[in-house]
């Protein structure tokens, strides 16, 4: 339990000082995708507490592997005892035996003191010692590859918030090009309603479009504020903490992903989720061999060496010796050991079944990871050529509007025609890149 603590203690005097430099290196510029990759994967709680858990099961492979060594234990007992034979038996051990001193059916009463140090051996317990430290050490190995999935997690969800917050960003200067093109609009429609060339309803369209046009940008404002929180979670900042994210909007789409079934077979041989559900069946199956063996026979060496004593004075007189082997086996446990081999079966069942849970699980990940890689690639291949036929139509239809062949309504049906079409084109490249980070989380590439 003292170890325990001691582990503890160190990693949260460590979280301190890891926070206290991630604070330091926040400060120290704009945030590239990969820089607030590696700043997560260093300063985020989660990874701390893995890597808690991590010398957790290494504590108890120690824990498991001290059955291997001898145990030594040191004592002191004191008795007093008028009993005659307990008497007798304390004068004998005490050297102290006279036949011509006292009554030996009345001795009155005898004190013994004894100080003693034992050591102990196991010989054998059917192999439980084996197959439970096989279990500690596999415990070790799923403890990293848990690790090794909440690194992969937080990856993915810290590219996700990043590229929202791009998207996020993009939207925002989206709309506020709106704002300025519609608030430019509505200034020279209000000069020609003044000078009784323009309906009132065109100046009344464009107010509603601006106002539109506002609302718009309060919400994409607001979604770049939402993303920055998600991003300061993932990176362990605290929520009054602020940092830049470095705008690299030039980031190249995603090539096409490969076939399902090569993508499947690198996932079943590399996820760290599916890795562990195995690890844990292994485990299963020794602590099944571990309850198995209690119905063997056990053997213990002991030897003991100490010395009994009126008082507390030591004489190499009164020192003794005892050595010796214990075997036994349990003939009725009131089916405790049989209750116990039911319980591992049943663990190692649902083990398997969690780990048959775990594969279907990722190949459900893998197959929708790779269908909405290729629909935001092809999303994007129509859009950017919807973002081209629309700013090719607002020009047309500005030139029109400008020699007075259409009304402001077209213009403005025109204008939201395009701001739409960049709207989706942008999600459509975000979507992309952030289907890309949710395949590679899918089939383990960032092992």
């Amino acid at each position: 339990m003292r170890l325990l603590f001691k582990r503890l203690a160190v990693v949260l005097v460590s979280m301190t000082v890891v926070s206290a430099q991630a604070v330091a290196d926040a400060d120290s510029g704009a945030f590239t995708l990969q820089k607030a990759i590696d700043f997560a994967l260093e300063n985020n709680p989660e990874i701390s507490i893995m890597q808690a858990r991590i010398d957790q099961a290494d504590a108890q492979l120690g824990e498991a592997l001290a059955s291997f060594y001898p145990q030594v234990k040191a004592s002191l007992s004191y008795q007093h005892s008028d009993n005659p034979a307990q008497a007798f038996a304390m004068i004998i051990a005490q050297r102290r035996l006279n036949f011509n001193s006292g009554d030996f059916n009345h001795p009155g009463g005898i004190d013994n003191y004894r100080p003693q140090v034992t050591a102990t051996y196991s010989l054998f317990r059917g192999g439980q010692d084996y197959y439970l430290s096989q279990a500690a050490e596999l415990g070790v190995e799923t403890s990293e590859l848990e690790k090794t999935a909440t690194r992969h997690h937080l990856i993915n969800n810290v590219t996700a918030a990043f590229y929202g917050y791009l998207a996020a960003e993009d939207a925002h200067d989206l709309s506020l090009r709106s704002i300025e093109a519609v608030q430019s609009e509505l200034d020279q429609s209000r000069v020609r309603f003044d000078a009784g060339t323009l309906l009132k309803s065109d100046v009344l369209s464009l107010e509603v479009q601006l106002a539109e046009a506002k609302d718009t940008q309060i919400q994409a404002a607001n979604a770049i504020e939402i993303a920055k929180a998600m991003l300061k979670t993932l990176l362990g900042l605290s929520a009054d903490h602020d940092f830049t994210i470095s705008e690299n909007l030039s980031q190249p789409l995603p090539a096409e992903p490969a076939e399902f079934e090569l993508l499947l077979n690198q996932a079943l041989g590399q996820h760290p989720e599916l890795k562990a559900a195995e690890k844990r069946v292994a485990i299963a199956e020794q602590q099944l061999n571990a309850a198995q063996a209690a119905h063997l026979p056990r053997a213990d060496a002991f030897v003991t060496y100490g010395s009994d004593s009126k008082d507390l004075a030591y004489s190499s007189n009164r020192d003794n010796v005892s050595a010796g082997v214990m075997v036994e086996v349990d003939v009725f446990s009131g089916f405790a050991t049989q209750e116990k081999v039911k319980k591992a079966e049943h663990e190692l069942r649902a083990a398997r079944e969690a780990a048959r849970q775990m594969r279907l699980r990722v190949e459900n990940q893998v197959k929708t990871a790779q269908l909405r890689l290729r629909e935001a690639l092809n999303r994007e291949q129509v859009t950017s050529v919807s973002v081209k036929a629309a700013e090719e139509a607002l020009r047309l239809v500005k030139e029109q509007r400008e020699a007075g062949v259409v009304t402001v309504t077209r213009y403005i049906e025109a204008e939201v025609a395009r701001d739409r079409a960049k709207t989706r084109d942008i999600s459509a490249r975000y979507d992309a890149l952030r289907a890309e980070a949710e395949l590679n989380q899918a089939t383990g590439f960032w092992n």
